[in-house]
């Protein structure tokens, strides 16, 4: 079966077919620095991780780039709102990034390049615009660059949008309609520098001192290193208006094909509204690798299809855990995952993964091994049941979810020994903090406070927080 792929674009499932024969150029807007990540915001790279591993199990030489947007006002704003640089800021969350991804075993990407790092060819590109017809300087003297929705007729043909029934860009004032705007959907190619803003917010180019615009950033970074034309390009699908519109307008604009494939994973909601820092409804990475390993939370990520919305709650996640256990209680019984040597992908299961990832079908193939395999493990065919293990390690290894990737650590479980040990504690300390939540509900004041003074006596810090009590090793800084 030929790997088949939803393409956002033309609204159908498509053939893969590669501008190169046995390679793959792909490219996924990767996240702005601006807080801790959560669950909602990891689930693209988990999802396009996927991607990038069936398609090296596919056989095909992937370069995958994925970029870091560490420049933007919400980063300016948070920065000065904590009173530190906005470079300082974006790097240390850019390490939480990190963390996360590494925490879900998201494996690294060919390149992950970052937007100031890349102003000279965003400077570049936003020149070819302006000489082509398709970009133009404002006449105030603000130093703002735009990109002439009106100059290009294709523009919104990747969400199937006629350019009179858009609203205005986000950045368009009342006065930057008036006096910089040509048209109120025009979008900001250049931002000129603020009075307001940190000198070190800026770099100069031909219209004066100042800043790319988020779109910008991509186009180029895109095209230096996957080249004009490339194949498949991904990120959420909050993403496809107005940033991908813009990017695939500014780009053919310039005179690069761009992708030839649009790929986007879906929301993680709660309340049936998407995750997001701005609701205040998200839940970061290290809150909920406090009651979850990762490797059970990228399964729950994994086992749903990435074009399919999921209503995230830690009830779906227990139950999703439980699923994963079952799965490693198999490879347990049978001498342990790293013990038991890959076999042969089931046909099945690779059907299921040509057909537009089909995670949740790839997933049922797992689960319908595990079961043959305990029925072998029964039946005393012990040899046919370490064969089955090997088509499970392999399914597991195709989706990143096998226990003895070095990634997951070093216990048999997939945690390690520092998170077993961690995990260990955790039972410990939380069953002496529901104690002392007993205690203070029942007004015996005395006695929380005695076992607060317990669990501080052993060096765990604990700080009440709106979620509930969360506990740290004192001279670490280490949050569980």
């Amino acid at each position: 079966m030929t790997l088949r792929l939803y393409d956002t674009a033309t609204r159908e499932v498509r053939d893969f077919v590669p501008l190169e024969e046995g390679r793959a150029g792909v490219y996924v807007c990767g996240l702005t620095v601006q807080s801790e990540p959560h669950v909602g915001h990891v689930r693209s790279g988990v999802n396009f991780d996927v991607l990038q591993r069936w398609l090296r199990h596919s056989g095909y030489e992937v370069t995958f780039i994925r970029n870091v947007t560490d420049i933007d006002d919400k980063i300016l704003a948070k920065a000065e709102a904590q009173g530190r640089p906005w470079y300082a800021h974006a790097a240390v969350m850019k390490r939480e990034l990190d963390r996360a991804y590494a925490a879900l075993n998201v494996a690294p990407p060919t390149y992950e390049p970052a937007a100031t790092g890349h102003v000279p060819e965003m400077v570049e590109l936003i020149e070819t615009l302006i000489e082509k017809g398709h970009a133009y300087a404002a006449e105030d003297g603000s130093g703002d660059v735009y990109f002439d929705v009106r100059s290009w007729p294709a523009y919104g043909e990747l969400t199937s949008q006629r350019i009179d029934d858009m609203e205005a860009a986000e950045d368009a004032t009342a006065q930057e309609i008036g006096q910089r705007k040509r048209d109120p959907r025009d979008f900001a190619l250049w931002k000129g520098r603020k009075e307001s803003e940190p000198a070190t917010a800026s770099w100069p180019s031909p219209w004066g001192r100042g800043r790319p615009g988020w779109h910008i950033e991509c186009s180029a970074m895109a095209g230096k290193y996957l080249g004009s034309a490339f194949d498949i390009h991904g990120g959420g699908v909050d993403l496809r208006f107005p940033h991908h519109e813009n990017e695939q307008a500014q780009s053919r604009a310039a005179g690069h094909p761009f992708a030839s494939y649009w790929m986007h994973n879906a929301w993680i909601t709660t309340a049936g509204e998407k995750m997001s820092k701005s609701l205040g409804n998200s839940l970061t990475i290290p809150s909920v690798l406090q009651r979850f390993r990762g490797i059970e939370l990228r399964f729950y990520l994994v086992a749903a299809h990435y074009r399919s919305h999921v209503e995230f709650s830690f009830e779906a996640l227990e139950e999703s855990a439980a699923g994963f256990a079952r799965v490693e209680g198999f490879l347990d019984r049978v001498g342990g995952a790293a013990e038991v040597e890959k076999g042969a992908l089931p046909q099945a299961f690779a059907d299921a993964m040509d057909d537009d990832l089909g995670t949740p079908a790839a997933v049922a193939v797992l689960y319908d091994a595990v079961r043959e395999g305990n029925r072998l493990l029964q039946a005393g065919d012990a040899a046919a049941a370490r064969e089955q293990a090997g088509a499970v390690r392999t399914m597991l290894d195709v989706l990143g979810l096998d226990p003895a990737d070095p990634a997951w650590g070093t216990g048999s479980g997939g945690a390690g020994k520092a998170d077993a040990l961690t995990t260990a504690v955790d039972v410990l300390v939380r069953g002496l903090l529901d104690q002392r939540a007993e205690a203070r509900a029942a007004k015996d004041f005395a006695a929380a406070d005695a076992i607060r003074d317990r669990i501080k006596a052993a060096g765990v810090e604990v700080e009440d927080t709106p979620e509930g009590p969360r506990w740290s090793l004192g001279n670490t800084g280490s949050t569980v």
